[in-house]
């Protein structure tokens, strides 16, 4: 591994955030719902509760956390400078700290763990998750059991549960697997269309976006589907391409719409009942693939996010 020790030049702009409210049974906006968050995409960027952005890292980016030290972890898509995808931690000042350069075709997730250890993986003719060190060092590489025809669609938001296993939706497969740390698959559920984030949550249920068939799907442990969202349920058929999603603490769930452009929804909030709650818009064309919730109202996101 090799760290980088680099200036970075650090932006700050003002988006155009909006936020609309609309007399319908369908919506169920409260006006003084602020949220905080962090975005992944073409442009990586957070905004504050106010909607405006204070901090722009100029990096394109398909995974990421900001970490409780305030830097941000990155899964950064492939590019001249990294062309197989890369990890990097970045500080606000402009260093990077951490650095691990991607082997194969493309890095598309990443996850910091408890012990300080890494989690990604990597895409490519074989497909695999790794932890490393901070120092570098390669903990776990483990195999994933999937097609090898297109390597950009293997896999997307792989997250390491509580129980040591890894939960990994595999995108051209139809399907979310979780893998033991030997690499035995020791659950899975087949999905009606490409799953993008898979989030186990703490009753054991699973929480899956579906790309390509704007659909979020909620799966019991036997794979049943015990909730569904789609543009079915909501006006105006917000939802465009249903990429990263965050389950909140109140049970609400944000979905991005990875294909919406300049002035349109890109962040969705409903409830259980599915009622629009909060929405975010911006001027921006560039798509947010994914995104991590802050605070609301100013209240920092308790526990670990569900995402």
């Amino acid at each position: 591994m090799n760290r980088v020790i680099s200036k970075i030049n650090l932006l700050f702009c003002v988006p155009i955030l909006t936020v609309v409210l609309l007399n319908t049974s369908n919506f169920a906006f409260a006006a003084d719902l602020k949220h905080s968050f962090i975005v992944f995409g073409a442009e990586t960027f957070v905004v504050d509760g106010d909607g405006k952005i204070s901090w722009v890292i100029p990096k394109s980016s398909r995974d990421g956390w900001l970490l409780p030290n305030g830097n941000a972890l990155l899964a950064v898509s492939k590019g001249k400078e990294y062309p197989g995808g890369a990890v990097l931690e970045l500080t606000k000042e402009g260093k990077t700290v951490f650095e691990f350069k991607g082997t194969q075709s493309e890095v598309n997730t990443v996850m910091p763990l408890d012990n300080g250890n890494i989690m990604f993986t990597e895409a490519g003719p074989k497909p695999r998750l790794i932890e490393v060190s901070r120092e570098g060092k390669i903990i776990v590489d483990m195999p994933i059991q999937a097609q090898t025809k297109d390597h950009h669609l293997q896999t997307r938001m792989a997250r390491k549960l509580p129980n040591g296993n890894y939960l990994i939706p595999q995108l051209l497969d139809k399907v979310v697997r979780e893998y033991s740390p030997d690499g035995r698959i020791v659950w899975e559920v087949k999905t009606p269309n490409w799953p993008f984030t898979a989030i186990r949550l703490p009753d054991g249920n699973t929480l899956i976006n579906c790309t390509l068939g704007n659909l979020v799907i909620e799966v019991d442990p036997k794979g049943k589907t015990v909730w569904s969202l789609s543009n079915d349920d909501l006006p105006g058929k917000p939802i465009n391409d249903a990429c990263g999603g965050h389950r909140l603490p109140n049970g609400n769930t944000v979905i991005t719409s990875h294909h919406a452009k300049a002035n349109e929804t890109k962040l969705i909030e409903v409830n259980r009942d599915k009622k629009i709650v909060w929405t975010y818009t911006n001027s921006k064309n560039a798509s947010i693939h994914h995104f991590q919730i802050l605070d609301t109202n100013g209240v920092a996101i308790s526990g670990k996010p569900l995402r």
